[in-house]
């Protein structure tokens, strides 16, 4: 009698979205008697491998956290030398993205940035506007509470000049008029450095994203990192509010 061939289940199918909250660049270099800046440098090295495991793993969607509305108030030099950091990698790794397939687009208080770094991200999300392998959102002076109070204005002054009847506001036109308009709810946040909060990350997206916490420091943030968060992302039950089976 022949024996039966094994039989291997097929690997789920990756999350759509996942988001990440880039934490533990200035622990990273501070354990190192490094100034912060080697850590954003390090953490920037970090972004693209983190781009590089969401193209191999299937991912359609991924969002960093890269800078927050009220990272704004840390020491002026620090602020100067991650806009620095933006520019550069404006300007080296668009080409890289566009040539594997990647969009890119910031999302967040963009108007508060430098004009050229400004014009830098239009001609970077122009460029590969057409990408379909993998969406790449960055969050820039971005604050979640912020961007809830800026559709309710948006969504208030469309009702006041009669262009949109109060009523029919629903949960879908909401979503639609927030910064991540045509980009679905990320299926699970990591995040890195160990804390285990949201940071006013993402408030109305993440309503029933998984959370991944991470003792590992955003620097030293791997392949293999991301791939152990989609293993334990793929062992939890997702009920939407409804019961388990």
């Amino acid at each position: 009698m022949k024996p039966q061939p094994f039989h291997q289940e097929p690997p789920p199918p990756p999350p759509t979205h996942v988001a990440i909250i880039m934490d533990g660049n200035g622990r990273w270099a501070r354990s190192r008697s490094l100034p912060r800046t080697a850590g954003h440098k390090r953490g920037a090295e970090s972004v693209k491998t983190a781009v590089e495991s969401a193209v191999q793993l299937g991912v359609q969607y991924l969002t960093l956290f890269g800078f927050s509305s009220e990272n704004w108030k840390r020491p002026s030099s620090e602020v100067a030398d991650l806009m620095g950091l933006l520019r550069y990698y404006l300007k080296t790794e668009i080409d890289y993205l566009h040539k594997h397939g990647v969009r890119l687009r910031l999302i967040g208080e963009i108007s508060r940035l430098d004009d050229d770094i400004a014009k830098l991200i239009r001609v970077a999300e122009d460029q590969t506007r057409t990408n379909t392998r993998l969406t790449l959102t960055i969050a820039l002076g971005y604050g979640g509470r912020a961007e809830i109070v800026e559709t309710a204005r948006h969504l208030a002054a469309e009702a006041a000049a009669g262009r949109v009847d109060p009523s029919s506001i629903d949960e879908a036109m909401f979503a639609d008029s927030l910064y991540t308009t045509g980009i679905p709810d990320p299926d699970v946040l990591i995040r890195t450095s160990g804390e285990k909060r949201i940071s006013n990350f993402l408030l109305w997206q993440l309503a029933y994203a998984e959370f991944v916490f991470t003792d590992v420091l955003w620097p030293d943030f791997t392949h293999e990192d991301f791939a152990g968060a989609l293993r334990e992302f793929h062992g939890r039950e997702r009920r939407y509010g409804a019961t388990g089976a």
